[in-house]
């Protein structure tokens, strides 16, 4: 077992609250002592009481998805000897009733070196990280991959 964290951190400051008119940007303070800006998404809450500089939550779930497919797509293109020089994934997630139903992966992957996967191999590859990922593992949300064509 292992536990994950973040400190997520609002302040009212001046803010009436009451009205509803008060600012949500916020931050997010990661374990390793990263901190990024946080903020609803300017399609949910309207600027400027949103900030669309900052990360909002359904940003993050899609990245996080990415990210955790991308890493074990890694490992596993790597267990298999295939060398990848660059992993770039355009990813969306599709919010509809008030849930975000479909994440998209788009990778665009390239590889170097003799040994190159074949579509089937890809595929298989997509296949086996989405199986591998934490995430993907624990959300109702369709995940699709789309692409990872070499370029």
């Amino acid at each position: 077992m292992s536990i994950h964290t973040a400190e997520v951190a609002w302040h009212r400051h001046d803010a009436k609250f009451t009205d509803n008119r008060y600012s949500r940007l916020h931050k997010w303070t990661f374990d390793g002592g990263m901190v990024v800006p946080g903020s609803s998404s300017p399609h949910v809450v309207r600027v400027p009481l949103s900030d669309p500089s900052a990360v909002d939550p359904e940003e993050a779930y899609v990245a996080s998805l990415s990210s955790c497919h991308m890493l074990w797509f890694l490992s596993l293109a790597a267990r298999d000897g295939y060398v990848v020089d660059s992993y770039v994934d355009a990813a969306e997630g599709k919010m509809e009733d008030g849930w975000i139903s479909v994440v998209t992966l788009k990778p665009l992957v390239a590889f170097s070196g003799e040994k190159a996967p074949t579509d089937a191999e890809l595929e298989r590859l997509h296949h086996e990280a989405h199986g591998a990922c934490f995430l993907a593992r624990s959300v109702k949300s369709e995940m699709k991959v789309e692409g990872s064509w070499r370029y």
